[in-house]
């Protein structure tokens, strides 16, 4: 299952801001928490992946 976003910029006087958001049922599935820390790796094809620093288990259900 795949889910399309768009790629935002912010040209600001001596700096740009990129900006990709996440779905919000994409974040759910992951079990992002607020303030989670995670790293962006570009692949030698290309792709760009998702690392996070903790081992999450994404069949654990959130706690309410």
């Amino acid at each position: 299952m795949g889910f399309k976003t768009k790629v935002q910029l912010i040209n600001r006087k001596q700096s740009q801001q990129w900006y990709i958001n996440f779905p919000s049922a994409c974040a759910q599935m992951m079990n992002f928490e607020k303030g989670e820390i995670v790293e962006w790796v570009i692949t030698d094809t290309g792709a760009l992946i998702l690392k996070r620093e903790k081992d999450v288990d994404l069949n654990e259900k959130k706690k309410a």
